[in-house]
């Protein structure tokens, strides 16, 4: 039932860019709250055949960036909700790409501007599964959400740099988040 791919060949890449939703998990080093995460919209894309990343949008918390900041492990998942079941898992090496680097405009340029954007998450990979997803319910796909996009619209630029300085400097463990943010801007790019 499970099998293990050596890079993203092309029926893998193609399912992907069918799936609306995908996943991802993350950890500290030390103790520390294990985060997962739904991401949706259009915000996903594989680089290459050993990379993937996805478009960062502003949320209530940073702990994505904050743990690859701290030790750059995560892990993508997609299932699929329609058509014939599978599970994907993507595991590897993250780095986080924020509008104050030099890479930040070549990387979002593969994704359609959306408000919000504070970072460009890059996995390279390291170990690539499949499994056979048997028990995950069929759904059907209605539509995106509209709100993320219309709060981020509201808030514009100053807000979202507001939000980001209030919200997004430390995870709730207490480890930096956004290198962008006052008091993080010495900090070193993992990139």
């Amino acid at each position: 039932m499970g099998r293990l791919h050596d890079t993203l060949d092309d029926n893998l890449i193609d399912w992907i860019a069918r799936q609306h939703l995908f996943f991802v998990a993350t950890a500290p080093s030390e103790g520390g709250h294990v985060n997962l995460s739904p991401k949706g919209y259009d915000t996903f894309r594989v680089f290459d055949r050993s990379s993937v990343g996805y478009l960062d949008l502003t949320g209530s918390g940073v702990e994505t960036i904050a743990h690859l900041r701290d030790n750059g492990r995560m892990t993508i998942m997609f299932c699929a909700f329609e058509g014939p079941p599978r599970i994907l898992r993507l595991y590897g090496l993250g780095d986080v790409i924020e509008p104050i680097h030099d890479e930040f405009s070549r990387l979002a340029a593969h994704f359609p501007p959306t408000p919000g954007a504070r970072a460009v998450i890059r996995l390279t990979l390291e170990r690539i599964s499949t499994s056979c997803g048997y028990a995950v319910p069929q759904m059907t796909f209605a539509d995106d959400r509209d709100t993320l996009v219309e709060w981020a619209e509201r808030k514009g630029s100053a807000g979202l740099a507001e939000y980001h300085e209030e919200k997004n400097v430390l995870s709730i463990d207490g480890l930096p988040g956004l290198a962008g943010s006052a008091g993080q801007r010495a900090a070193p790019s993992p990139s």
